[in-house]
């Protein structure tokens, strides 16, 4: 049996940020996950011979600046750069929306004067809302505790600060934050937008990696989740990692790695030790034991308390409740191989609108139906598909004068009806996927060498993304904030001393941010100073 400070279940994104914080204060860090190599669902890997992308996580902008900073991260190699156009979305009748620096208001303006004038004042209404929210994406939200006490005080403190930062918004600020938190993205842009397409731009966001209708009540706080990113200082601008997502987790790893922390791969969790109500260690498939003062868990909070731990070690309460955490993204991701770039039917031949995020679905009500479809039959029939060439920003992905693209699709139902199993449907769907881009860009599947299929049952084989969740949780009002994963235990601490939440699970949520894992380092940090002094 070995021992160490601190034990992290599995080296995706956000286990190698909380472990690379832990190491540099000096703790002793060991790192276990399950698969072969680190990153979780944010690697980089061959799927045809010639060809690597970015096999689930797939596109950069959320990752926090203050962790890319802390972690040193391009001094560890990693270079991100923004795409040349920012979103593209062609429509079936041949028109189409491109945005990016310099041309959003041009292109909407085509579309839509009313559109055109409407579009400054509800991107300054998202971006004011935002840039508050930022501010609470590095800290702990408050935190529910009962009883008066140490924990009590330091909650009232935190809520106080935070009711500080919210009171810097005005009244009609105020008003915008209820609205984007409890309405649906569809009501809000119905009401300041006429022209489809502009609809579409924002309410993609509001969907994706969301098992809802854009009209579902909610869906307007998934579309403000991915307006806090940011580029190289450019604030809502998205971006491309060189060498794929898998160059952000291999970066972070050589971090944690230089500051002493020790990774290891092929090292599944079986369970985690509990000795009198506190998490002492794990135990590992192989049968050996790591024991720790801190258990961190970048895990699902589901699968954390539903297999990870003994069902009699847990408040029955606690276990009650998690056992239904809502998950489940409706995703169907996708990488192809590609011989020749795509042409669009909306604008043809190459151009800068090859190099964004190329967004085919040209409505909101398209986007409703495509989720009714999907919850009736178990996939869409007419997809919503989101395909990025990250080939044309990054020629270490593909032979020359060929190409890699992502396709990010929804929606499909995390599991299927009538007992359905998405291993005998996989291929139909993929069929289907490729099958819709090539009603935009004729010729597109003709162009596929090879594929790669993520069913939401591959996903969560693979990654552990539960029902194919790739926020580890749906961003619903009950599963935000202080209830992230619940009630009481928005601090990253679990309901057993000693464990803690270091991932997607936790506050701000999913996406490649880090900021989970750099907020649960600080918890653990605290709680070490308190017990341990400088004595470490």
């Amino acid at each position: 049996m070995s021992e160490t400070d601190v034990v992290i279940i599995g080296a995706g994104h956000n286990g190698l940020t909380c472990a690379a914080y832990l190491a540099m204060a000096g703790l002793r860090v060991r790192v276990v996950e399950r698969r072969k190599v680190v990153g979780g669902a944010a690697v980089t890997e061959e799927f045809h011979p010639g060809f690597r992308n970015s096999v689930a996580a797939y596109t950069v902008s959320l990752l926090n600046p203050q962790v890319i900073r802390d972690l040193k991260l391009a001094e560890q190699g990693l270079r991100i750069v923004e795409r040349r156009a920012q979103n593209f979305l062609p429509a079936p009748d041949g028109s189409y929306l491109l945005t990016g620096e310099g041309r959003t208001k041009a292109s909407v303006a085509r579309l839509s004067a009313h559109d055109a004038g409407a579009l400054d004042g509800f991107s300054r209404e998202l971006e004011d809302i935002a840039d508050v929210l930022r501010q609470f994406v590095l800290r702990a939200p408050p935190n529910l505790v009962d009883g008066f006490g140490t924990a009590a005080i330091r909650e009232g403190v935190n809520a106080w600060k935070t009711a500080n930062i919210l009171r810097g918004l005005t009244l009609e600020q105020s008003r915008s934050l209820l609205d984007l938190f409890t309405r649906s993205a569809g009501e809000m842009l119905d009401e300041r937008f006429e022209h489809d397409l502009v609809k579409a731009l924002f309410g993609f966001d509001a969907i994706v990696g969301n098992y809802a209708s854009p009209y579902a009540a909610g869906s307007a706080y998934v579309m403000l989740h991915h307006a806090f990113g940011e580029v190289n200082g450019k604030k809502g601008v998205w971006g491309h990692a060189i060498g794929g997502m898998g160059a952000i987790t291999q970066a972070m790893a050589r971090a944690a790695r230089d500051r002493g922390a020790v990774i290891d791969t092929d090292a599944g969790v079986r369970e985690i030790i509990v000795e009198r109500d506190r998490a002492v260690g794990i135990l590992l498939e192989n049968g050996s034991a790591i024991r720790a003062k801190y258990v961190a868990a970048n895990v699902n909070p589901k699968l954390l308390y539903t297999h990870l731990i003994a069902a009699e070690a847990l408040p029955a309460d606690f276990l009650a409740r998690i056992r239904h955490w809502k998950n489940g993204s409706g995703t169907f991701r996708m990488n192809v191989a590609l011989d020749r770039l795509p042409s669009f039917t909306a604008l043809p031949g190459e151009g800068d609108h090859l190099s964004s995020g190329i967004i085919l679905a040209p409505s909101l009500p398209y986007m409703d139906r495509a989720y009714l479809d999907a919850r009736a039959e178990g996939w869409s029939r007419s997809p919503v598909v989101e395909m990025l060439i990250p080939s044309t920003l990054d020629d270490t992905l593909a032979p020359a004068g060929q190409h890699v693209a992502s396709l990010f699709c929804q929606h499909v139902a995390p599991t299927l009806p009538e007992g359905k199993s998405w291993d005998d449907h996989r291929d139909e769907v993929a069929d289907l996927m490729i099958a819709t881009v090539d009603k935009y860009a004729p010729g597109f599947s003709a162009s596929v060498l090879g594929r790669q299929i993520l069913s939401p049952l591959d996903l969560e084989r693979q990654f552990g993304l539960v029902g194919g969740d790739i926020f580890h949780g749906a961003l619903t009002l009950n599963q935000l904030f202080s209830a992230r994963p619940m009630l009481g235990h928005a601090d990253y601490r679990g309901p057993l001393k000693g464990l803690y939440h270091c991932g997607s699970g936790a506050h701000p949520g999913g996406g490649v941010t880090g900021a989970p894992g750099h907020n649960a380092a600080q918890a653990i940090l605290r709680d070490h100073r308190s017990l341990f002094g400088s004595r470490g």
